[in-house]
Order: C-alpha cells, then sequence, then structure tokens
C-alpha cells in the first residue's frame, strides 16, 4: 500500500465508522462495538505498518488541493510526534471501546455513543496529522464538537447538560482565538504550510507580531489543557460516562493543547515571555490541581484535578525552555495517558458494580474486588511517582530539569521545592484513592453488594496497568525508540544527552522524589 492511502486510511475510517455506527439499530450495543474495534485496530495497524519509513527522522507527507486561491491545501504530515499521538488516540481508543461494551447500559441508544466516539476519534486524528495550520484549527474546533456530544451523551442529566456546554464554551473560544493566532503565524511567515512555519523560528520571534501570536496559540492550547485560570471546565465535565473520561480527558482532548505546544516548541519557547506565561501557567496549575485532588470526595472528581495537576507538570516543563524539559514533558504524556486512563475505567468499574463514586460511602473493596483492586493500586503508584512504574521515570526527570534550571532565572531558585511539595501533595492523593476505596472495613451505605466486573470489562485496565509496569521497568526497550523518534521530530537530530535508565545514582532529584514519598 502507498504511503498516502495509509494516511488517508487513518484519517477517514473513523470518520466512516461513525457514519456507520449512526445507522445501526438503536440496541445494537455488540455491533457498534465490534465495528468500532476494528475501526480503531485496522487504524492502529496502518499506522503500525508507517513506523519503519520514518523512525529515523523522516516526514511523511501527502497533499491535496483544497483552497488553492488562498495557498491552504490539505496536508497530511506525519512524523515521530503525531505518530506517537496518533498511536495513543488509536490504542487507548481501542481499549476505551473494549471497556464501554460492558460499561454502557443496553437501554441506552449506545451506537449514537459509539458514533460520536469514532467521530472525536477521526477529529484527534485530523489535529495530529494536520501539516496546514487552518486545517488543524478546522479539525481542533471538531474535536471541542464532538467532546460537547460525548460530555452531554447522557441529556437527561442536568449535570450532562452544564458540564457538555461548559467544556464547548470555554475550549470552543479558546480555538477561534487560536484561529486568528494561526492567521497571524501564516501573515508573519507567509504561508499556512507546518514545515514553513516550523523553519521560521527567526522572523517569527523578531516580528511585532510574536506576542499576539502567542497569546492567541496559548489561549487555545491553555483551554483545551485545563491549565489555570481556565481549568474549571474540565471537573464540571465528570458528568459524562466513564469512557469517556478514560479516552477524552486522561489521552487526547485535554492532550490536544499538550501536543499544540509540543509541536510550536521550536518555534516559540525560548524567550522570556514563553517561560513567563506557559512556565507561570504550568506551575499554578500543577499546585491548584494537586491541592484541590486532595480534597475531592468523588472518585472521578480526584482523577480530574490531579489530571489537572499532571497537565500543568507537563506545561511547567515545556515553559522551562529547555531541549531536556520538552523531551521529559513527552515522555510524561505518554506516561500519564497510560495510568490515568486505566486509573479512571477502575473508577468506572466500582461505580459499575458498588452503585457510588462517593469515596464517603466506600471502604474496605478489597476482600469483593481484589483484582480490580489491585489493578488500581498499581495505577495510583505510578501516579504517585512509586519506583519501577513509569510515573516514577518520568517524574524524575522533571525533578531534574527543576534542579538544572536554578541558575537560569530567579523564579526557578524556588522551583525545586514547589516541585516536590506538587509530588508530594500527588503521594498524599494517590494513597487517599487506595486507603478509602480499598481498605477499612466492609462498606454499609450500599445498595449492593460489590463484586469484579465480567472479565472482558477488566481486560483494558490490565493491559494499561502491564503497560505502566513494562515501561517502569525496561524503558529504553519498550517506549525508548518512540521517544527519541519523537523528540527528533521537534528537536532536530542533534538531541541533548538523556537517560531512561532505572538507576542514575544517589543525586538530588532522586532526594527529592524520596521526600515527597516520605
Amino acid at each position: 500500500m502507498s504511503i498516502s492511502f495509509l494516511l488517508l486510511i487513518i484519517l477517514i475510517l473513523p470518520f466512516m465508522g461513525a457514519i456507520a455506527a449512526a445507522g445501526l439499530p438503536r440496541h445494537a450495543r455488540t455491533a457498534a462495538a465490534i465495528l468500532s474495534w476494528i475501526v480503531a485496530l485496522v487504524s492502529l495497524g496502518c499506522l503500525a505498518a508507517l513506523w519503519p519509513m520514518f523512525q529515523d527522522g523522516e516526514t511523511l507527507k501527502f497533499e491535496i488541493p483544497w483552497l488553492p486561491s488562498l495557498g491552504v491545501n490539505l496536508v497530511l504530515r506525519l512524523d515521530g510526534l503525531s505518530w506517537l499521538f496518533s498511536s495513543l488516540i488509536l490504542g487507548i481508543g481501542a481499549l476505551v471501546v473494549l471497556y464501554a461494551r460492558y460499561y454502557m447500559s443496553p437501554k441506552d441508544p449506545v451506537p449514537r455513543f459509539f458514533s460520536f466516539l469514532l467521530a472525536f476519534m477521526g477529529a484527534m486524528q485530523g489535529v495530529v496529522l494536520s501539516g496546514n495550520l487552518i486545517q488543524l484549527v478546522v479539525f481542533w474546533e471538531m474535536t471541542s464538537l464532538f467532546s460537547f456530544l460525548l460530555i452531554g451523551y447522557w441529556h437527561q442529566n442536568p449535570a450532562a447538560r452544564e458540564g457538555s456546554r461548559m467544556a464547548l464554551t470555554v475550549t470552543a473560544t479558546g480555538g477561534i482565538a487560536m484561529l486568528v493566532g494561526m492567521i497571524l503565524i501564516g501573515r508573519i511567515v507567509g504561508s499556512y504550510d507546518l514545515d514553513v512555519v516550523l523553519a521560521s523560528r527567526e522572523a517569527i520571534q523578531a516580528s511585532p507580531l510574536y506576542m499576539p501570536a502567542l497569546l492567541l496559540l496559548l489561549a487555545g492550547a491553555m483551554t483545551k489543557s485545563a491549565q489555570f485560570p481556565f481549568h474549571f471546565w474540565l471537573p464540571r465535565a465528570m458528568a459524562a460516562p466513564t469512557p469517556v473520561s478514560a479516552y477524552l480527558h486522561s489521552a487526547t482532548m485535554v492532550k490536544a493543547g499538550v501536543f499544540l505546544l509540543i509541536r510550536f516548541w521550536p518555534v516559540f519557547a525560548g524567550t522570556e515571555s514563553w517561560y513567563l506565561i506557559v512556565g507561570g501557567m504550568g506551575l499554578a496549575t500543577l499546585l491548584l490541581g494537586a491541592w484541590c485532588a486532595i480534597f475531592q470526595h468523588d472518585l472521578k472528581g480526584l482523577l480530574a484535578y490531579s489530571t489537572i495537576s499532571h497537565l500543568g507538570l507537563i506545561v511547567l516543563l515545556l515553559g522551562l525552555g529547555s531541549p531536556l524539559g520538552c523531551i521529559a514533558a513527552v515522555f510524561h504524556t505518554v506516561n500519564h495517558a497510560t495510568f490515568k486512563a486505566s486509573l479512571f475505567m477502575a473508577a468506572g468499574i466500582i461505580d459499575h458494580e458498588a452503585g457510588t463514586r462517593d469515596m464517603r460511602k466506600l471502604s474496605g473493596l478489597f476482600r469483593f474486588m481484589p483484582f480490580t483492586a489491585t489493578l488500581a493500586m498499581v495505577a495510583a503508584a505510578a501516579m504517585a511517582g512509586v519506583p519501577l512504574l513509569n510515573g516514577f521515570l518520568s517524574k524524575e526527570m522533571f525533578l531534574a530539569e527543576a534542579v538544572a534550571s536554578v541558575n537560569t532565572h530567579g523564579l526557578n531558585l524556588v522551583l525545586p521545592a514547589l516541585a516536590t511539595l506538587a509530588s508530594a501533595f500527588s503521594v498524599l492523593y494517590s494513597l487517599r484513592f487506595i486507603h478509602t476505596t480499598f481498605f477499612g472495613p466492609p462498606p454499609t451505605e450500599l445498595d449492593r453488594v460489590p463484586h469484579e466486573p465480567p472479565a472482558w470489562m477488566r481486560r483494558p485496565v490490565e493491559v494499561l496497568v502491564a503497560l505502566c509496569l513494562v515501561v517502569g521497568i525496561f524503558p529504553a526497550v519498550t517506549v525508548g525508540p518512540f521517544l527519541k523518534s519523537a523528540a527528533v521530530s521537534v528537536l532536530g537530530f542533534d538531541l541533548p544527552y538523556y537517560s531512561l535508565a532505572l538507576w542514575h545514582g544517589f543525586n538530588l532529584p532522586l532526594v527529592l522524589s524520596l521526600i515527597a514519598l516520605g
């Protein structure tokens, strides 16, 4: 198969599947799930087939005339960074589809749910594969629209309607601002082609339009990735079905803003404005999200605020402006997607089988669902940064960058202490998630006796938790080649030295990590 055909399949197949799922009968839950699963797996197979063609730093492009009079073409562009994000979209999407087959009630119009999910998957693919600025914005706004439909899927629930409207208002408004920013960037460079823009760092940073373009671009990225002060929409979105939370709010929608920051990092990073705005918002979000997560009583509420905090960590790493910080941000993006998706699914299993997510009513569930409890505890330990799990490696890289940047800027003098404090908060809310839910006396306020879910409902959690373990123990072998390919696509072939080894000696970052755990 040709490269252009494979790229088109990856982009178009989810939309075709969405149309097919929408035409299925109302109660065809299994048929819709099988269709969605096939779409995700075929797209993932096409993506895997493309890996050998660009793993050495190549960029694959396919161009179709769209608006030639405006110099705008439909450009599909695949490099290491977009391949990594696309694999998260499709891989975790396939697992969410399997999970949703058992989570969603037969009484719901489930084919409509899968239709919205596949359409969102296609929109996310469009964002990461776009090689044209205007095209990127079109798909960007499509993700806002389909997330509105998914969050408000249970439209009979007032909280779902309110949460979906809030998410659409915030993210779509940010997208409109981003469109203006993209037009300014095109005006500076003289082209909307992404490759031309990425090669115009000096022209963009020297332009008087640099600051307005940066602010408008960040408006789109920060609203989508729930950064302070735009973070308030994400906890309200927890009224969505749990498969939506596991997909949109761990691996895809909230990572779109992160993807945008990483994609434009070579062009906009390295200035004082970038450092103060991006780093400042990331630091505020990191601390605020971690602090709020400690006091949540709803399992999904705790996970929502912890997601906000981890997104803040990634944005802070990008804001530091160092190449190693950018690499650490990409690494933690992948790690966070795996352990947070598994935690959302585990929370959904608890809600599905115990009848509540209220931590004040939950206790001692380990004796009723030991397998689910064990999986959730491993994923929560990864979120806390426990050694031999993937979250520990990227958090140690974060602490290393916090220490290394102390002498480069006055604000960074307090960064190691604040980073350690935020890491300690993450340990605290992870422990609270584990202890309150799974240990203690048997629950007395439940309407039913909790039990393990169907085996296939638990399989996606098992796969993701296994990835947390395997990546945590063998990082260089498992994720190393993909991380390097993504880093090369952003930073070029002259990469700074970084190590994915488990042991770097007894150094200050390790001490800070141990203090947080202690």
